[in-house]
């Protein structure tokens, strides 16, 4: 299925993540975390434009209102207004781990930012998953401490969420409560082969998971009894975010990264680190949950 999925642009990236559909402004955006970059692309005109940042985005939330995001910046989270370019520091993360910085994450359905972050300093299990509640509270959640975060998704109704320490190669449910925060039952949702990290997911409207599996060249769709029930083969060995765009949502677009890969790779697969869009198999994606009330930001 490769030939349906094209990159968008010349443009290659380095450690692409976090891509997200902006229905408001009928945009897709992405980062760059390596080169601390905001891209977005217009699917209108074909036009890719970036914005640099005072340190690594690493993801960020849409807000209600048009153009302002939810940053998660390495040690910081900040409201960016995209229209003049005013940045301001909400809150620190992790201040008393400076071997940590964030990583991946999204909103709930009721429109908390929920986010983890990741061990830059080797294998150890020290990084947490963080709620930055619609009214300004950031609280750890109550679950395991992880390596590498990732994988951070709610099924439809909001009770479920996804998550990954991705060394470990599965993918975990939970129970979740958006208005309390609270979680219960956790357990293996999914088993990767080994050496296969699932990174990014997002969920589609019939509740199933997609994730992207860096080091195995793929996105894979589960179904909600964890199931594995379609395949996108990709050209680029690291895919490291997923998300459905468009109109209709039925569209979806995959990063990728070239970090780690040895220059002779990159060099004889140039299209590692591009970001793929293509027509799925089957699904159509769920409009992205904002951060706050619905008049808020």
């Amino acid at each position: 299925m490769t030939d349906i999925f094209k990159p968008l642009s010349s443009h290659r990236q380095a450690h692409a993540e976090g891509v997200i559909w902006d229905d408001m402004a009928g945009l897709v955006r992405w980062t760059d975390i390596a080169t601390s970059q905001l891209f977005s692309y217009d699917p209108a005109t074909g036009v890719v434009t970036d914005r640099k940042l005072p340190a690594r985005l690493c993801c960020f939330a849409l807000t209600h209102q048009p153009g302002v995001l939810l940053l998660a910046l390495e040690k910081q989270l900040a409201r960016y207004d995209t229209r003049d370019g005013t940045l301001h520091v909400l809150e620190d993360v992790e201040p008393d781990l400076p071997g940590t910085r964030t990583n991946d994450g999204r909103c709930d359905r009721g429109g908390n930012f929920i986010f983890g972050t990741l061990n830059e300093r080797g294998p150890e299990k020290v990084a947490s998953f963080w709620r930055y509640t619609h009214d300004g509270r950031l609280d750890r959640l109550a679950l395991p401490k992880a390596a590498i975060t990732n994988s951070i998704c709610f099924s439809p109704d909001g009770e479920t969420m996804y998550f990954t320490d991705s060394p470990t190669a599965q993918i975990m449910a939970c129970d979740y409560d958006a208005a309390t925060g609270d979680i219960d039952r956790i357990r293996v949702f999914a088993q990767l082969e080994e050496g296969i990290e699932p990174d990014g997911s997002t969920i589609d409207a019939e509740g199933f998971l997609w994730n992207a599996q860096w080091g195995g060249s793929r996105v894979l769709r589960y179904a909600p009894d964890g199931r594995v029930d379609a395949v996108i083969d990709l050209p680029a060995r690291q895919p490291s975010c997923v998300t459905f765009a468009g109109t209709a949502l039925d569209r979806m677009v995959v990063t990728s990264a070239h970090k780690g890969l040895k220059d002779t790779v990159i060099a004889d697969e140039p299209v590692n680190g591009a970001i793929f869009i293509g027509t799925p198999p089957r699904g159509r994606g769920l409009p992205e949950a904002r951060y706050g009330h619905g008049s808020g930001a």
